[in-house]
């Protein structure tokens, strides 16, 4: 740069980091000088249409001096003064590996950027103590003076970076160049245990996220590269709920509201699934569907924890507020199911772990034949909740159900010692669903 503004030439004009390259030998040289002509023709002479176009000139103006910028007809071939305020940017991006006009805490755009410079404003990238070295810092902060005759020459600037970079070197080419392949080889190193860091980072979400998508061991199985195969179980107990009266529901509320329903409902039911072991296979609308004893077998606990669960999002649901509608209470109704059935992972894209086999269809028979906030149950789930004989049960009786024939059902009232479906929520079933 000092030997450019001694010379015919003049000064740059474009200085800018692109401009900087590096050789095979490490030498930084630069380029797009004493082209006047050719950057005269390219320059914008009308507004772009083209919103990448229009982003990518005001991003090239991030080096531009003040001065320069305020100019209606500024020289084709650039000052002098303007190339060391371009000189100081530069070294801002070295020093803090940040993009041109690093602005902490802010979010503006390249344009909004030079608008503000072109102002008058005082606006210049951010520097933090110990960010760099402070006699790059006050180099830099010089550089961008507002004032262009306040700003050092290159020639004020060569002393200034001999000066800095003199402790430690050598009049040995060789030395200088060991040492500085040594400083980048360190500087490497801290960049990629960064970006290994960050890399980590975003891989424990990802994980955390296919957690929650997918059962633990079927996720590890996938995180491994191995085959989930679909596997069968002898005994599970399937949960299926929906809302009595949502269509209608939905019908008085806007799309929004719905949503906003649906999201308060399910971060309650899934906060009330935790406390559980079961795992909760999907939602689709009001419908909510959960099972225990698979894909880790839990013998006959299955019945129990989901006649727990059941009990538990009843009693939730009593408690419950709709925003849109507070003087509204939702009427949840509730099947459950024990049978055999087989589970495996659908779908690439979207891998989602799937119930498959009658007793998945006969819970959904006993949730949809079953009324509003009760809890309605075959007599497989009813047998295997007999052995644990904490649980009040009371016969329905033989009921027609689409594709089942007659089957003799059960109602869930409560457990000893825990929660109930007492008689105070029948009564108030009985009393007021017509009501509501």
């Amino acid at each position: 740069m000092q030997h450019i503004h001694n010379s015919q030439i003049g000064s740059h004009g474009n200085l800018k980091s692109s401009n900087c390259v590096v050789d095979s030998r490490f030498i930084c040289k630069i380029t797009d000088f004493g082209l006047p002509t050719l950057r005269s023709n390219r320059s914008r002479s009308s507004p772009l249409s083209d919103i990448a176009d229009d982003l990518l000139y005001h991003k090239n103006r991030l080096w531009t001096s003040p001065e320069l910028l305020r100019d209606s007809n500024p020289p084709s071939a650039g000052t002098i003064k303007g190339d060391v305020y371009s000189f100081g940017i530069i070294l801002q991006e070295i020093q803090l590996r940040n993009g041109p006009f690093y602005l902490r805490d802010q979010q503006l755009r390249p344009d909004e950027i030079v608008e503000s410079v072109k102002s008058g404003s005082l606006i210049r990238p951010t520097i933090e103590v110990g960010e760099c070295n402070i006699e790059i810092g006050q180099l830099m902060k010089r550089c961008w003076l507002e004032d262009p005759n306040e700003r050092p020459d290159f020639t004020d600037i060569r002393q200034i970076m001999r000066r800095i970079n003199k402790d430690g070197e050598s009049g040995n080419i060789l030395d200088n160049l060991l040492k500085r392949m040594e400083q980048y080889a360190n500087n490497l190193e801290g960049l990629v245990e960064e970006r290994t860091s960050d890399y980590l980072t975003e891989k424990k979400k990802a994980e955390a996220l296919l957690y929650q998508l997918l059962p633990a061991t079927v996720a590890a199985q996938l995180m491994g590269g191995q085959p989930v195969k679909a596997e069968s179980f002898e005994s599970v107990t399937i949960y299926f709920s929906d809302i009595v009266g949502f269509t209608s529901l939905s019908s008085e509320s806007t799309p929004f509201e719905v949503v906003d329903l649906l999201n308060d409902l399910y971060s309650v039911f899934d906060a009330v699934t935790e406390n559980y072991d079961v795992y909760k296979v999907e939602t689709i609308g009001d419908a909510y569907m959960v099972v225990s004893g698979l894909p880790m077998r839990n013998g006959d606990l299955h019945a129990r924890e989901i006649a727990r669960l059941s009990l538990a999002l009843l009693n939730a649901v009593l408690n419950f507020r709709i925003r849109h509608r507070p003087d509204k209470k939702l009427l949840l109704r509730i099947g459950i199911h024990s049978g055999p059935c087989v589970a495996g992972v659908v779908g690439l894209k979207m891998p989602r772990y799937c119930l498959f086999g009658d007793t998945v269809n006969t819970a959904s028979r006993m949730e949809s034949n079953g009324e509003a906030l009760r809890i309605h149950l075959s007599s497989s789930t009813k047998s295997i909740l007999e052995k644990f004989g904490t649980f009040e049960l009371k016969l329905r009786g033989d009921i027609e159900m689409k594709g089942k024939g007659k089957q003799r059902t059960y109602w869930l009232l409560g457990e000893q010692g825990g929660l109930c479906a007492q008689h105070s929520l029948m009564n108030w079933n009985d009393d007021t669903i017509d009501k509501h």
